[in-house]
């Protein structure tokens, strides 16, 4: 595996650990009146839509995963950020369990 790819792959995986790290024991009330841990889970969106973005397909191609949702989450976030249901973004942190799997998984091979 090249160094791009790996560097790609960990760059998930921080961004997942941070997003976790970042709303731990909160509640969706609790996220919702907090704008900086808002903030921040957002930006690590955009960075693992970006990761994934930047992934060889043959790669991804080998993983039975929905690779375009982190992509269109990212795209979502970027340009119609206006129209993000804070909620919606809350509930996406459960998704993140299973793509922390399957990149464990690419690391692994």
């Amino acid at each position: 595996m090249d160094k791009r790819t790996l560097t790609r792959l960990n760059d998930i995986i921080e961004a997942i650990n941070l997003i976790n790290e970042f709303v731990q024991d909160q509640k969706l009330d609790d996220f919702l009146k907090d704008i900086k841990s808002q903030k921040a889970v957002l930006y690590q969106f955009i960075i693992i839509g970006e990761a994934v973005k930047n992934l060889d397909q043959s790669l991804l191609d080998q993983y039975n995963y929905p690779w375009h949702i982190p992509k269109s989450f990212r795209n979502f976030i970027a340009h119609e950020y206006h129209n993000i249901r804070i909620e919606r973004v809350y509930y996406a942190i459960n998704d993140l369990t299973t793509l922390r799997e399957v990149v464990r998984l690419i690391l692994q091979h």
